[in-house]
This record gives C-alpha cells, structure tokens and sequence, in this order.
C-alpha cells in the first residue's frame, strides 16, 4: 500500500434526522441530516463524547434564497446544554436552542453552507436533535428511531482518550499540551525551490519514525508554497507539490504524532506586500489556504493549521499599523478554514504575532485579535531565539550570564501572562541559538549551550508552553538518524520531565608544563543536590580528589595531575558531575598553553591570522582602533560576531579575517584582542591600507 494512504481510521456513523444513534466511546460519531427542497439543510455530528460532555458539528446548507443574518433554532430532546460555541454565538432558554451567525459569517448564498460547532453536556443519554429551523423556516426530512444511548453502553466501548495524549476536539489547550515537545522539520518542504535545495535529504517515513521514537509528540512542517501554484486568479497548487506535502503529513499522522502545517517563507517572498497591494495578495492568500483546508478537511484534528511563518510587512508606519494589516491576514484565515466545514470547524489554528516577537506590545495586539475572534480552538504562537548577543555571539555574549536568564524568562513570563493565563495556548513554534549549526563549530560554547537548553526546557514546563525545536539539520543527521551531539539530545530530553544540575563551566584548564593548582567551578544545582563526581563509572574521593563548600567545587592539584596524564595539548580526561536527578554535568580536563601568532600579508579579500593554538580554544574577538574607538562592523561594540567577521580554523592553524569585516574598516591601523576560553587574551596588529592588510603580533 502507498504510506501517503497510511492514517489512523476514524469511525463514523451517519444517520437521518430523528435517528438515535448509540455512541459506543469517545472518538466515535454521530451525524443527522434535515432537509426541505424550500429551506435548509442541517448535518448535525457529534464528532466526540466522553462523561458528561460531548462535541457537535453543525453544517447548513441554505436551499433557498441567499441571506444575510442568519438563525438556526432546534430543541434538545435528552436535557443537553451548550456549554461553549464558535463560530455562532448560542443562546439557550430551557431545552430550546438558538445559534445566530458572527459577524464574518452571515452571508450564506443559495446553496451555500456555513458551519460552527459546540460542546455541550449531557446526562442519561445524548438523543440528536429532530428539526431544525432556518430564520423560521423549518428544515424537514426522513425519521427513524433506536433506542437512546444510556449513560453506560451495554455494547463494551473503545478506551476513552487520555486527556494528555488524545484530548478532545475543541479543547485547545489540552490539545497544545499534548503537542508538547515538538520538532521542526526544518530547512526541507520550506526550502527554495524544492524540499532538496538547503541540504536536507528527502524526507523518510523512517525518519518520521525515529523522531517520534525519540520522545517528540508533535512535528511543525513548514512549507513554502511560492514556487509551487499557478498564476492568478485561481493560483491552483501543483498536485505533485500538494501530494508530497499531504503524503509527509499522512506519514506523520500514522506515526502518532500531532502536525502542523503554514505558509512559510511566503511571508517575505510576497504576503510581505500586502499593505501596498491588498487586494493581490489577499487574493492569493486567500486561493492558498481554500485549497490547503479543502485537502485536508477531512483529517485527523491532530492536523494543525498556522497562519503564517514570522509575519513582516513593507510600507506600514510601524509596528502598530502592522498589527492590524496582520490581524486582518489572520481574521480571514480563520473565517476562510472555518467555513470550510467538516474538521476544519473545530480544528486547532495557530496565528502568530507580528514577526513572532515576544515584546508585550506585538502580544497585546495579539490579543485583541483573540478577543475579536471569539473562536476557542484557537492557539498564539511566537519564536524564541534567546538574548541575541548570546544567540550570535557578538557584543561579547559568550555565556549563558543573567542577561541571557532575564530575556528568557522575561519573554516566556510574558507570553504566559497574556495568554496562558486567560486559557488560550501558547506554542514556541521555534526556538534554538541562531549561531549553533554543525557546519559553524565553536560559535556557542557546548557547556553554554547546555544552560540555555536545561532553562528553556524548566521555563516553558512551568508556564505551560510547549517548545517546538528549529532543527534544519544541526540537530539530527538525517542521513544517519543519530544526534549529531547526544549529550544535547540528552539535556534538552531531561529538561521535558525534570531539572539538571550544571556549573559555571564544562572545562577546566591545567598547563602543559610546571606544577598544576588547584581549579574552582561553581555548581547550579537548580533544585537539585550534588552527589559527587565520577569518571568512566568510578567515584572520585570526596576530600582527596575534591571539595565542596557550599556551591564551590574545588579539584585538588592532586586530582588534577592524575587526570591530566601525560598533558598532551587539548582534552585529556573528562568527569561528571552528579545530581540527585537530571543529566549529568561532563567536565573536561583540558590542557594548553598560552596561544602564539605571527606576522602575515594579504589583502581583504583574502588574510589569515598564523595561530597556533596550542589546546586552546577562541572564545571572542575585540577590534579597536588607536583611538580606542570601535572599528569595523556594529561598532557599537568592540566585540565582533563570530564566524561573520572572524573564524578559527583550527586545522589550519589559523584565524580567518573575512572580508566582511574590512569592509567596514578604516585604512589605518587596528587591534585586535583576541579572548581564549582558557582565560588567556592575546593582542595583534593589523594596518590596512586600500585593499592590502599587513599584520603583526602585539
């Protein structure tokens, strides 16, 4: 059988108006149908039913002339009440019920059909309506009876669905809990042209498997549908296109997990000209999405719909006025899913802010859209990046240091203020370090690296949130199926359940030659306790090989030395650190020397600094005229970025000045202090003048 056709069975059992269905278990159906040649006609389903509680569906179809205002009026024959609409606004006065259109939804055309949905309780039983009435006109049809369902079927049922793992349609916020952690599959459907053009290999079933069976519960698969439809005014999606993404959403479905599909890349490739041209665009926009929800219509509600990847907009006057263009993206998209009926009207949506930014005011405006909508099955979404100093390294944000800790907090504090705490779910639909990639060793320190991971894991934990991991390839090998860093994997896996215990580094530093002291780190227990330090399985001696006094660990000369072994440059033992709970915390023994450099020519297209580094690693670069003054680019900082102006290769022997950093330097001369993450800063010279660059040590 072709895998795109793989996907879990839903049962369904359709019925006329006036049957009485037995609902066996939560996940089965219900639908009832009414009809006149001159009204309407209704599909009443009851898509879920737990305890006390169920979920309908109501589509209508008008058969007669087009309207403008609508009320659709049935009664409840077993005593059921609605406890919460969208997509209509519901009224009830005793077992008499009346639904009347929102203000997106009121014009309904002959033969049209508009639809909105509730959950309601029940007790006893859960009898369907008989008739219904359209503005007053009754919608009639064919009757026939069974029994009603009592409160316990005699017939044995399916296992009702743990509210963790399978929630019930139209609970938002135990649905995005339950998506909780996910993974994005990066850099592969969003790729520009095609799935293949950014490095990722084809996507595997096997692939989707792995995932899955490494804990993650949800998968974002964003794709970038520009250069994939035709021209305007139909903008028809290519069906090769749209069966690739349909038959990676069905593998993922079959695989358990929850998904989510956007418009991606689309965002700056055209959505971003909106304000300038509203009507193309939105004609567009609009095309897109019918066809995404008329595939998909009929999914599992484990298929999750977002609007848009990062929003950004031209020609606005600011962030504000932005907000609104974006709300009024957003505003449709909603009216356009839902009115295409079928598990599109309670399906889970996602709408971003303005650029998916944390800062209050993109949140607030958010909101706003929120409080218009009215709609519950709705989820907010923003990306986390972190403090960008730390996120790119530059303006000297090498560690994870209380700037780091208060953006992050900061950012989650607020999005959980806004949202979470007035019941609608947020999702991180993306978060990593912007520097840390596979093929740019060395940008983030790996001890760093781990802090951020253990805190974001803690911090979205305890505000509810659940973290979507931006993994375009730096994270899982995908032509192996193996972390490319499994202590990574490890920490961020600890930090879904549970707190690590770290310190205030991951290397310790002993000279290649004459007597080795003893060394300090401080530990972070965040909530745990210490229980000591081991190495390849073996404890090391409390007191001999180490000390503790209140959060300072201390290595003794002794221990040191032993570990150090014959000292050759680099690492040359590695330890770990202990928690009463959490991954362990590696400690490498490193030895070094103090870095040396030489005198080098060439131009600014092309120099190279000779470094030997001697087990050495760079941390960060300064670059200062004679003045004191900054120079070259962000000069706002004396701190350059990482890799974007300099780069260490170490092969080599050698540090790499780019060509983008003399691009926004001054003939003269400058010095360069270069930070080593031993400790150890060395200085050298540069003059450039014109396009020739000479270089000489301190």
């Amino acid at each position: 059988m072709n895998p795109q056709f793989l996907r879990r069975a839903r049962l369904r059992v359709r019925m006329v108006v006036g049957t009485l269905a037995v609902l066996l278990a939560a996940g089965m159906t219900t639908a009832v149908n009414a009809q006149a040649a001159a009204g309407c006609r209704v599909a009443y389903e009851v898509a879920a039913q737990w305890a006390g509680g169920f979920t309908a569906n109501v589509n209508v179809t008008n058969l007669g002339d087009p309207i403008n205002g609508w009320r659709l009026a049935w009664t409840f024959p077993s005593g059921q009440q609605v406890t919460q609409a969208w997509n209509a606004t519901v009224t009830s006065s005793g077992a008499q019920v009346t639904a009347a259109n929102a203000s997106y939804n009121a014009a309904v055309a002959t033969n049209g059909t508009v639809s909105f949905g509730f959950n309601g309780s029940w007790s006893g039983s859960n009898t369907a309506p008989a008739a219904f009435t359209l503005n007053g006109v009754t919608c009639t049809g064919g009757t026939g009876g069974t029994p009603s369902p009592s409160a316990t079927p005699t017939t044995s049922p399916s296992p009702s669905p743990s509210p963790t793992t399978s929630p019930r349609p139209g609970d938002a916020m135990a649905t995005v809990a339950a998506m909780q952690p996910g993974w994005n599959l990066g850099n592969t459907l969003d790729a520009i042209p095609d799935e293949t053009a950014w490095g990722n290999p084809l996507t595997t079933r096997a692939l989707l498997h792995h995932v899955r069976s490494q804990g993650y519960n949800s998968i974002r698969i964003p794709v970038t549908w520009s250069n994939h439809h035709g021209p305007a005014p139909d903008h028809t999606i290519d069906a090769a296109w749209l069966n690739r993404v349909r038959e990676i959403v069905d593998w993922s479905l079959a695989e358990g997990f929850y998904v989510m599909i956007n418009l991606h890349h689309d965002s700056w490739q055209w959505i971003n000209t909106y304000p300038g041209d509203r009507t193309t665009v939105m004609n567009r926009y609009t095309a897109l999405w019918k066809q995404i929800a008329g595939t998909f219509r009929d999914h599992s509600s484990k298929l999750v719909f977002e609007s848009i990847n990062e929003p950004q907009f031209t020609g606005t006057s600011g962030d504000a006025a932005s907000d609104q263009v974006l709300n009024e993206l957003n505003t449709e998209f909603v009216r356009l899913v839902r009115g295409t009926g079928g598990g599109n009207a309670t399906r889970l949506l996602v709408l971003p802010t303005l650029h998916t930014s944390g800062e209050q005011a993109r949140l607030d405006a958010l909101k706003t859209t929120f409080d218009q909508l009215k709609d519950p099955n709705l989820a907010a979404t923003v990306h986390f990046y972190g403090w960008w100093p730390f996120s790119a390294n530059i303006a000297g944000g090498t560690r994870y240091d209380s700037n780091v800790e208060q953006d992050l907090v900061g950012t989650f504090d607020r999005v959980h203020d806004t949202f979470v705490s007035r019941g609608i779910p947020v999702i991180i639909g993306e978060w990593a370090l912007l520097a840390y990639d596979h093929t740019r060793p060395g940008i983030i320190e790996r001890g760093e690296f781990l802090k951020f991971i253990e805190a974001v894991g803690y911090h979205a934990r305890t505000r509810k949130l659940t973290t979507m991991l931006w993994d375009a390839g730096q994270f899982l090998n995908r032509n192996e199926l193996r972390w490319r860093d499994q202590g990574v994997y490890e920490m961020m896996k600890a930090s879904w359940t549970t707190r690590s215990g770290t310190a205030s580094s991951d290397q310790v530093y002993v000279p290649r030659s004459g007597s080795i002291t003893a060394r300090t780190l401080t530990l972070n227990p965040n909530g745990t306790s210490f229980q000591g330090l081991w190495q390849s399985g073996t404890k090391l001696a409390a007191g001999t090989d180490y000390t503790v006094s209140g959060d300072t660990l201390t290595l003794t000369a002794a221990a040191l030395t032993r570990l150090a072994g014959n000292r050759a440059y680099g690492v040359n033992a590695t330890i770990e650190a202990r928690f009463s709970q959490g991954v362990p915390w590696q400690i490498s023994v490193i030895t070094s020397d103090p870095p040396t450099q030489a005198a080098a020519t060439g131009t600014t297209g092309s120099f190279t600094i000779p470094t030997q580094f001697r087990g050495d690693q760079l941390a960060t670069m300064e670059a200062k005229y004679a003045d004191g003054s900054n120079a070259g680019p962000a000069n706002w900082t004396p701190f350059k970025e990482f890799w974007a102006t300099f780069q260490p290769d170490y092969a080599a022997n050698t540090i790499i000045m780019k060509p983008e950093f003399f691009a926004e330097v001054n003939d003269g001369r400058v010095t360069l202090t270069f930070h080593f993450w031993s400790g150890t800063k060395i200085t050298y010279n540069l003059t450039k003048s014109g396009t020739t660059v000479t270089g000489s040590t301190g």
